[in-house]
């Protein structure tokens, strides 16, 4: 996908070499949303041994043009190691992929390896992978955002690249709207002016897709670290989570009140998410978006629509009194896991470290969009103001809040924020439900 050009300012500075200051390991280490989709089939893997057989990866990203060269870099590293075996990468499509998997779960067969998303997609699937702590102790160094794909206290997939929910804005809209576009909002109070401006000119303040309910993940995660003070937020990765807090009411109400304000484009419990909400942003038709730095919906693919109008922010501070400053929510975004049954362990992880292979993340990183994991990358090679800019941020961040979830009280908070929006429910009695669900 090629980047427009435009801005004197752009572009990751030389002094900048890649994004992997020293702080950003052990912010990581404290350690998705979603991505595109690709066409459907339903092959299983048969296996392989030394100088024969075939090694079969389920995904949702090799049928897409922007990782083909990606796809191609890692095939070649792999093939190059162990000539004769045969492999196949099978695109799923991703509103089907963890179904499809599941069956493949229940049956004991299917592909010799798995891409994840990091969080709850994969640890609650972790008893069907081969733990790979003792296996990949090379990568371990080069690669960021571990702790995404770890469950009790076991690796079960290598990250491949990160995840991070920046609020994304258009400077054309702000600029109709009579904003300073060089200013974006630093506080909910400053958003909620900039709202009211640009609604007045026309335009949604912000574009949203809840149809699948994936809104409030994004919500929650976007504006929780402008509401969280810090020692709220850790006790929340940590599983410390109250539910009745007036901080976890605050998100909330806060979901609530934007809906009825009229912050968002009509229709958003029949809007999709992917890629519905982000068409309409890069198209023009709304000033901001909560969107993401891995896969999909992120700066490049909104460079190519926007140019020089994209710009990005931190999330907003909510509560001045005990959050001074925020940061970008980010961790390991998707990677890929070993399954249980594939007939050669060794062979399927050196799939697996040629998928993470420098060369083929870089191409992931260039073509595709996606902040890669491997942290010597080089990122100066990207012409993106917005680029450089969430890379500077990267070493202050904290894991996403609702990652932190399992996947079951996730799809209950998908359900209940369409009813919050719709108003069927209160936000107590949907807090009282959430509450029930995360013990």
């Amino acid at each position: 996908m090629p980047t427009a050009s435009g801005s004197t300012t752009r572009g990751i500075r030389g002094s900048r070499r890649g994004w992997f200051a020293a702080a950003l390991v052990p912010a990581l280490a404290l350690v998705s949303a979603a991505c595109g989709a690709a066409a459907s089939q339903t092959q299983s893997g048969s296996g392989a041994s030394a100088g024969g057989g075939k090694l079969v990866v389920w995904d949702w990203h090799s049928g897409d043009a922007t990782t083909k060269e990606y796809y191609a870099k890692a095939k070649a590293d792999f093939e190059a190691k162990h000539p004769g075996v045969q492999v196949e990468f099978v695109a799923q499509p991703y509103d089907q992929y963890y179904t499809l998997l599941g069956t493949a779960i229940q049956a004991g067969k299917g592909p010799d390896i798995s891409m994840f998303n990091g969080g709850a997609q994969m640890r609650d699937r972790a008893t069907s992978l081969l733990p790979l702590d003792d296996k990949v102790g090379d990568l371990k160094d080069r690669l960021v955002g571990w702790d995404a794909f770890r469950k009790d206290n076991a690796t079960y997939a290598v990250p491949v690249t990160l995840q991070g929910f920046p609020f994304y804005y258009n400077k054309a809209v702000y600029r109709k709207a009579g904003l300073d576009p060089e200013k974006p909002p630093k506080t909910l109070a400053e958003l909620q002016t900039a709202c009211a401006a640009i609604k007045k000119s026309g335009n949604a303040c912000f574009n949203l897709g809840n149809k699948e309910g994936l809104g409030i993940e994004f919500f929650l995660s976007g504006f929780g670290p402008g509401v969280f003070g810090q020692a709220q937020y850790d006790a929340w990765l940590a599983g410390k989570r109250d539910w009745k807090s007036p901080e976890v009411k605050q998100i909330f109400d806060l979901w609530k009140k934007t809906n009825d304000e009229g912050w968002y484009n009509k229709g958003v419990n029949s809007t999709a998410m992917f890629m519905d909400q982000f068409t309409m942003f890069s198209g023009g038709k709304g000033g901001n978006v909560i969107g993401l730095i891995s896969d999909t919906a992120h700066w490049k693919s909104f460079d190519e629509f926007l140019g020089p109008d994209l710009g990005v922010y931190k999330p907003p501070v909510s509560n001045p009194g005990q959050v001074t400053s925020t940061f970008l929510p980010a961790e390991g975004g998707i990677g890929y896991g070993v399954m249980k049954w594939t007939k050669d362990p060794a062979l399927a992880v050196d799939l697996v470290k040629s998928l993470a292979s420098t060369d083929a993340e870089k191409s992931f990183f260039e073509k595709a969009g996606a902040i890669a994991a491997d942290k010597t990358v080089d990122t100066k090679s990207v012409d993106v103001k917005a680029a450089g800019e969430i890379v500077s941020w990267l070493p202050d961040s904290k894991p996403l809040l609702h990652t932190a979830l399992s996947a079951k009280t996730l799809d209950l908070m998908h359900r209940l924020s369409q009813q919050l929006i719709s108003g069927d429910v209160t936000v107590d009695q949907v807090l009282t439900q959430l509450a029930a669900s995360d013990k």
